[in-house]
């Protein structure tokens, strides 16, 4: 079902959201009927909550939606979101009672809450048409919707249907789609191009190896974004236990979070070079898999210390982000569903991002409010650096420990960036544990909107 509105000029019930101290005010200044009807189906303007008004005949005239009170708003990123699957199916106009500023994102909202992941059985929810308010850019807000639909199919879709060859597919998909170039490097090429850890992380599976780079655009800024690809990650030789490799499918959602950012930066044309790198494998045991111990040479001359092969996703970005480092970018990103440390610290609903450009970190938390997509800086801790040498080799994949996981692993990826003149990146997580409005259980965008509303005052666009 396309996560679209309904044309401007459609007929359409009027929605009230009202709140819950709002609900006798309203009533007041509604017919005897209609107060009555309110009453005595105490509607009380509870979040998720609504009512259909009758008409004259019994026909629906108009809807209530329930906002809740503040707080409880501040639970939900999409709050009206939560009253749209209650409403009758027809087509609905907000009317009354969402703030301007809030408009945009409840709008966004109410079209996320249509999506379901069909591709195995029909899943689709029963949400209604809603007309856009006036006041919306409704063409922006359909492209976000899209962008976020596309990155949580791709999450969604079991490792069986997304591996190498088919995560490849959906990036020449999205390539013929803008127009973009498209190249990609697989299996043994990728050694004589050097880049041997992705080889290396990658050569053990039944799907070789493989970068992913695509290019779109002749002027502006360079932006380049990296997205880490595991397709699956069984640990390789220090194998996951089960209880760990059951989510496994969407390691590559670092992948399919740049392909959605990517999907919004093209649709909406801004006016930037871009650039999107993927390094697409599938972390697997096989008598070629690299071993604990193993010291490997990467694309930019660093070594490497194997003492974890569950730590592939660092390996992997680090050939791909020394590649996109040549080139000197304006803006340089990597998204990886990276550690279980930043679940640790900051749970499932809020990715932590790094980056030593202090304007850039203050429009991205900023951009994170208004778009409803929350980010939360975490710091390059120089005094971690030593942790992450392990004295044998210049780096150490996976320090013991255990302590400041996500921010070790963060420095180990700056390691490989000199050259661009802003450097981000995200440890996201790109999966909602439990359904919530607008966001149903399963794969999610996190980051991307924070990023693209960013984006502008940071490149000056």
């Amino acid at each position: 079902m396309p996560l679209t509105f309904a044309p401007v000029d459609a007929e359409a019930w009027p929605l009230y959201v009202v709140e819950p101290e709002e609900v006798e005010v309203w009533c007041a200044q509604q017919t005897d009927d209609i107060r009555r009807w309110v009453e005595a189906s105490g509607f009380s303007g509870a979040l998720g909550s609504a009512l259909m008004i009758p008409g004259p005949g019994g026909t629906p005239q108009a809807a209530l939606a329930g906002y809740g009170t503040a707080r409880q708003r501040a639970r939900d990123r999409f709050p009206l979101a939560a009253a749209a699957p209650l409403l009758a199916p027809g087509t609905y106009r907000i009317a009354s009672g969402v703030p301007d500023d809030a408009l945009a994102m409840e709008c966004l909202g109410w079209l996320l809450a249509g999506y379901g992941f069909s591709r195995y059985r029909e899943a689709t929810p029963r949400v209604p048409a809603l007309v856009p308010p006036h006041r919306i850019n409704a063409r922006r807000i359909e492209i976000m919707a899209e962008a976020e639909a596309l990155t949580r199919d791709l999450v969604n879709t079991p490792a069986a249907d997304m591996g190498p060859e088919a995560l490849e597919v959906a990036a020449r998909n999205l390539a013929e789609t803008f127009g973009m170039k498209a190249e990609v490097i697989t299996g043994d090429a990728l050694l004589t191009r050097n880049f041997p850890m992705i080889h290396a992380v990658g050569r053990a599976a039944a799907q070789a190896p493989r970068l992913i780079d695509l290019r779109w655009g002749n002027s502006g800024p360079l932006v380049t974004l990296v997205g880490k690809g595991v397709c699956f990650d069984t640990g390789g030789l220090n194998l996951k236990p089960a209880s760990s490799m059951g989510l496994m499918k969407k390691d590559m959602g670092g992948a399919a979070n740049v392909l959605g950012l990517a999907h919004m930066i093209m649709a909406l044309k801004l006016a930037v070079r871009l650039r999107v790198l993927i390094p697409a494998v599938e972390n697997a045991v096989s008598g070629n898999s690299f071993r604990p111990q193993d010291i490997l040479t990467s694309r930019k001359g660093l070594t490497v210390e194997i003492n974890n092969t569950d730590a592939e996703g660092r390996l992997v970005l680090a050939d791909a982000l020394a590649y996109a480092d040549e080139e000197k970018p304006d803006l340089l990103i990597s998204m990886a569903t990276l550690t279980g440390a930043a679940r640790v610290a900051l749970g499932p609903d809020l990715a932590p991002f790094y980056t030593d450009d202090e304007s850039f970190a203050i429009e991205l938390e900023q951009a994170g409010r208004r778009q409803a997509d929350p980010v939360w800086r975490l710091p390059f801790w120089e005094p971690y650096e030593a942790l992450i040498e392990p004295g044998i080799a210049d780096l150490d994949n996976a320090p013991s420990g255990g302590m400041a996981g996500s921010i070790t692993a963060a420095l180990f990826l700056r390691r490989f960036v000199e050259q661009a003149l802003s450097y981000a990146h995200f440890d996201i997580y790109s999966w909602q544990p439990r359904p919530a409005p607008g966001r149903a259980k399963g794969g999610l965008g996190q980051g991307p909107r924070a990023i693209l509303d960013a984006l502008a005052p940071a490149l000056d666009l």
